[in-house]
């Protein structure tokens, strides 16, 4: 692929990002996408064989979960492996808000994409299950039932996303991204008493 295609294919995708998590997937129409990215209406077809697969590219490119198999080492160990998971998936919500609202519109329609979606966050969770399930087992983590504190784990992770909405609620200055990450893994590892963090 040239320099030229390579460059009106991501012009695709991340108009495409942009309206889907604006205006809904199915509220955004092909036209749509090619007039914010300045394209012909056939390139849809031509790069990515029509919008559904276009979502699917999406996905492919801007979901880091993706690297998972980047990190294999990392994530072997309980403790280190889910302070790095958790990271991860508080710092997308916070740095991909567009991509995180395409996940929850598409996972709030139970809409024919929500297997697209899931084929990609699924395993991410699935690893943080196994992480919590090993960390147990080995004496590092500390609960009683591995459902309700995956539960718990997916809940604390997942509501940065919405600070907006509770903004009314809080009084401390907004954190960056990172600095926000850690004060929550801090306090699920603390919850979780893992060692080191004085729970």
């Amino acid at each position: 692929m040239s320099t030229g295609d390579t460059d009106m294919r991501l012009r695709i995708l991340y108009a495409a990002k942009k309206l889907f998590a604006r205006q809904g997937y199915d509220g955004t129409s092909v036209r749509q996408i090619c007039e914010e990215a300045g394209a012909n209406v056939a390139l849809i077809s031509y790069y990515f064989g029509g919008k559904e697969n276009l979502l699917r590219a999406i996905f492919d490119q801007f979901f880091p979960g993706k690297r998972m198999s980047e990190f294999e080492e990392e994530l072997q160990a309980p403790v280190g492996g889910l302070t790095l998971l958790i990271r991860e998936i508080i710092l997308f919500g916070l740095e991909d808000p567009e991509l995180s609202k395409i996940v929850k519109q598409e996972l709030e329609l139970s809409s024919p994409r929500t297997a697209i979606v899931l084929a990609f966050i699924e395993p991410v969770w699935r690893k943080v299950r196994e992480l919590l399930e090993k960390g147990r087992a080995e004496g590092s983590f500390q609960f009683d039932s591995l459902d309700h504190t995956l539960m718990f784990v997916m809940g604390a992770a997942l509501s940065f996303k919405k600070l907006s909405v509770h903004q009314g609620l809080l009084t401390e200055p907004a954190h960056e991204p990172r600095t926000a990450a850690d004060h929550i893994v801090k306090l699920m590892l603390t919850s979780l008493r893992a060692p080191g963090t004085n729970a």
